[in-house]
């Protein structure tokens, strides 16, 4: 017999076992009911999931349909992953950073029938055109009132249950599809191999619309474990929280690590979660030295993992293991700063121009309605991440980008997308967009300009700011007479990158 694996699985286990238990602390500012005055717990979040499928039922949203949510980290957008997808609706976790025009496209792009916007964001209900739009805390009555119960859905594990949109090489952004198999064998494997169990204490400084916060509204949800939210990063403030909650374990980018870090540096006592709280990174391997601190200053279990948003995104996991206890910290950190070995049912190759390639039960559906897309990135039976690597006693090591992605703050930017914006600038001739190494973000987005008229490195940045969000916008200029092409007028980036590269082992950071 086989029954149907969906998300819904996970706040049905928590609502069946630990039904008394707080499963989200919220931010203590956010508006309050029917959240609870910023904690619920899982009986109530089991409740909340239920009427908010019911009142889709009521206006008219089929299985299938398309809830576009544009929010920083709450208990709304939680609840959210379960009261749409749950009852066999599409969540469309929408980047709350992005700006007006690439809200617009996505909600375009996807089909979203409704939209939920942020507090913060309520601008977007008049700006960007959608059947039915709310704004979360103050239309939650529409929302999540009521007691009716919602239809029953059969469940289907090849549905699609997210789409998450993410910049690949082109200007436009594409709709990743996750189906709840996807997302349900991320979550169960992520949680294993992060041991992630009832004990723990979640703090999401992980914006939950990346890759569905890479799993764990579902990991942690499956076993009981309390959600803390984070709405905006802060080093003291992450160190405060873990300290009032009891926090146990957090997914961060490199600069959330900085963060930390730093926070960590005007910290007065011990600092909390010490010999307690393991920290998982990924968006680019952090130095080995940042490592080392993360493990030796703050006393946490440093993990690095490797994947995308196209695979949900668990491909490899590096964590500390009993071969290693005898090596010094630094080649430990060293060896920690790998991508990893591949998780339990992840399989990886290197092609002939070194591409690492993979195969696994939790890669994307495909790209919402972009079949050439789907078909080049899946050639082949395996998906393509576009990234460079070497694979060295079973483990990963990325050591060079294919495709023009720039990862900044554990955030994608398509090059393509900021010269396309940059070049509709009148007095702009040629331009190359490239990351560079930068200690806070990983990488920063460099713009190399070939100037066609009198404009100034801050005309250029504010100019990209009235299209882009601003971690895509160029945090430094650099003007030249020309740019180098070759004979059949390509630019090659890797040449514009190796001067900033030199004395790196990786060409991203």
């Amino acid at each position: 017999m086989e029954y149907p694996l969906t998300v819904r699985d996970f706040l049905d286990r928590a609502t069946t076992v630990y039904a008394d238990r707080v499963a989200v602390v919220d931010e203590p500012d956010q508006p309050a009911p029917p959240f609870g005055g910023g904690r619920i717990t899982y009986a109530e979040m089991g409740r909340l999931a239920r009427a908010q499928a019911a009142n889709l039922d009521r206006m008219g949203v089929p299985v299938g349909g398309r809830v576009a949510v544009v929010s920083h980290n709450s208990a709304r957008l939680l609840t959210s992953f379960y009261g749409v997808s749950g009852w066999g609706r599409i969540l469309v976790p929408v980047n709350f950073r992005l700006s007006v025009p690439e809200v617009k496209y996505i909600v375009e792009q996807s089909g979203a029938e409704v939209l939920m916007v942020d507090p913060e964001l309520r601008h977007l209900v008049e700006d960007v055109p959608c059947e039915r739009s709310f704004v979360l805390g103050e239309d939650d009555d529409q929302l999540w009132g009521g007691d009716a119960e919602p239809a029953e859905w059969e469940g289907d594990e090849h549905a699609t249950a997210t789409i998450n949109y993410t910049s690949g090489t082109t200007a436009r952004p594409k709709g990743v599809q996750m189906t709840h198999r996807n997302l349900w064998l991320n979550a169960t494997v992520f949680g294993w191999q992060a041991t992630v169990s009832d004990r723990d204490v979640y703090l999401h400084t992980l914006p939950m619309f990346h890759a569905n916060g890479w799993g764990h509204p579902f990991t942690a949800t499956g076993v009981g474990a309390t959600h803390v939210v984070l709405r905006k990063v802060d080093g003291t403030e992450i160190l405060r929280r873990i300290e009032e909650h009891g926090v146990t374990y957090l997914c961060a980018a490199p600069a959330v690590v900085q963060a930390a870090l730093d926070g960590a540096k005007t910290w007065e006592g011990e600092i909390p979660g010490r010999d307690r709280v393991r920290i998982i990174v990924a968006g680019a391997p952090p130095p080995t030295s940042t490592i080392e601190r993360v493990r030796a200053d703050l006393g946490w279990e440093f993990i690095q993992i490797y994947g995308l948003t196209e695979t949900a995104p668990l491909l490899t996991m590096s964590r500390m293991r009993a071969e290693w206890d005898d090596l010094d910290p630094t080649e430990q950190a060293r060896r920690l700063g790998r991508a990893g070995a591949p998780a339990v049912g992840v399989r990886l190759s290197i092609d002939e121009s070194g591409e690492v390639l993979a195969q696994s039960n939790h890669n994307l559906e495909a790209y919402w309605d972009k079949p050439d897309e789907t078909a080049a990135a899946q050639e082949g039976n395996w998906f393509h991440t576009g990234d460079g690597g070497s694979i060295d006693e079973g483990y990963l090591t990325i050591a060079d980008r294919k495709k023009d992605v720039i990862i900044t703050g554990g955030e994608n930017v398509s090059s393509i997308e900021v010269e396309d914006v940059l070049m509709s600038h009148p007095a702009v001739r040629e331009v190359a967009v490239i990351g560079i190494p930068d200690e806070k973000w990983g990488e920063m987005v460099t713009a190399l300009v070939v100037r066609d008229g009198d404009i100034s490195e801050d005309d250029l940045i504010a100019h990209a700011r009235t299209s882009l969000a601003g971690y895509k916008c160029p945090k430094k200029v650099e003007f030249r007479d020309e740019l180098v092409r070759t004979a059949t007028g390509k630019l090659q980036k890797f040449k514009l990158r190796q001067p900033y590269w030199e004395g790196h082992e990786r060409q991203v950071n």
